[in-house]
């Protein structure tokens, strides 16, 4: 199978997913492309497609801004984004996926075998930068900028309109910045160019019916399935760090 038609594939269903939750495009794309589609393109097509969904996402499924809820993970993300350009030269990639992925699918895991769980009120803004923070770091390296925050919007309790608006925006405003920054360290060439008309072409139309489906979900379905894909995430990173180990 051609890079191409993987790259496509990969596009297809994180558009899909992501039209469907306000996230998860990268985790969901990078679980197929790493069967397939060199590394360093992959990297760089996970944080377009992110971008390219996340704006159908904002046109068809309008939940507000939630203003309130939103800046402290935004201002968080600032100082996060530099921070994971930074460690893109220092960290193991392979033992990144490692940790993280066996966090996800044991934490995720408990969340979903447990119906009812007590929401978290404490560490108030601060807790929440924090958490954005976090998902500014794992931007640049990996676009997994919306894994953070989705747990951490799902233990805070917020509603489904909620839990969406917060994920999207973010993800939006931090995945258009982390391309920014890209295009500026010239890690995004003209001759990603014909990849980049594959990756968008190809997720359009699973994003607009993911949004759709969004729409007749109720909130414990949405919940479930945002943890689901969390474990997804998780099982996916341990999967390619062990077959790098290997």
């Amino acid at each position: 199978m051609s890079e191409t038609v993987v790259l496509a594939i990969g596009a297809a269903i994180g558009g899909l997913v992501q039209g469907i939750s306000g996230f998860a495009f990268a985790m969901v794309a990078m679980a197929i492309w790493i069967w397939g589609v060199d590394p360093k393109l992959a990297a760089v097509m996970a944080v377009f497609g992110g971008v390219t969904g996340q704006i159908i996402s904002a046109i068809r499924v309008r939940r507000g801004w939630h203003l309130h809820l939103l800046w402290p993970f935004v201002l968080g993300s600032a100082i996060g984004i530099p921070l994971g350009q930074r460690a893109l030269s220092m960290l193991d990639p392979t033992w990144f996926k490692l940790v993280l992925g066996g966090m996800l699918v044991v934490c995720c895991g408990a969340m979903l075998a447990t119906a009812k769980l007590p929401k978290i009120t404490h560490g108030g803004k601060l807790a929440d930068a924090a958490v954005g923070l976090l998902g500014g770091v794992m931007a640049p390296l990996s676009g997994f900028s919306g894994l953070a925050p989705a747990l951490w919007a799902t233990l805070r309790g917020y509603t489904k309109d909620e839990h969406r608006a917060v994920l999207q925006n973010f993800n939006l405003i931090v995945l258009a910045a982390t391309f920014a920054s890209n295009v500026w360290a010239g890690r995004v060439r003209s001759e990603h160019l014909p990849q980049m008309a594959v990756v968008a072409g190809a997720l359009v139309i699973p994003s607009i019916y993911g949004s759709k489906i969004y729409t007749g979900m109720s909130a414990s379905a949405f919940r479930n399935g945002v943890l689901w894909i969390l474990v997804f995430a998780g099982v996916t990173m341990l999967l390619a760090a062990l077959r790098a180990m290997i």
